[in-house]
């Protein structure tokens, strides 16, 4: 096993070795919950941390993930209210009216 990055939160983490093990990278998320133990231990060393299973696999997940990390942000005008949403939001925050489909 390797440690291939840490991210910074466990949400990510998980998202992120979901997405590696998908891709055929098997990856486990270690330091899961250590975020409690911050104050106590330094907070860098609480985060949570993406292992891959084999040593070998450590330059294709690292190309991969930073192509995950370097996704673009949708965005998008409500056509009810003229509000610009960002992000994977598929409704709008001001109107409640639903992005619309793109032909």
């Amino acid at each position: 096993m390797i440690r291939l990055t840490q991210a910074p939160n466990a949400a990510i983490a998980t998202i992120w070795a979901d997405l590696l093990t998908e891709a055929g990278f098997g990856a486990t998320v270690q330091r899961l919950f250590l975020s409690s133990a911050a104050g106590e231990l330094p907070p860098g060393e609480c985060l949570p941390e993406i292992w891959l299973l084999h040593d070998d696999h450590l330059a294709q997940a690292r190309a991969l993930l930073a192509q995950l990390q370097s996704l673009p942000q949708r965005r998008w005008v409500c056509v009810q209210c003229g509000e610009q949403v960002e992000g994977g939001f598929e409704q709008c925050w001001n109107c409640t009216a639903w992005m619309p489909r793109e032909a």
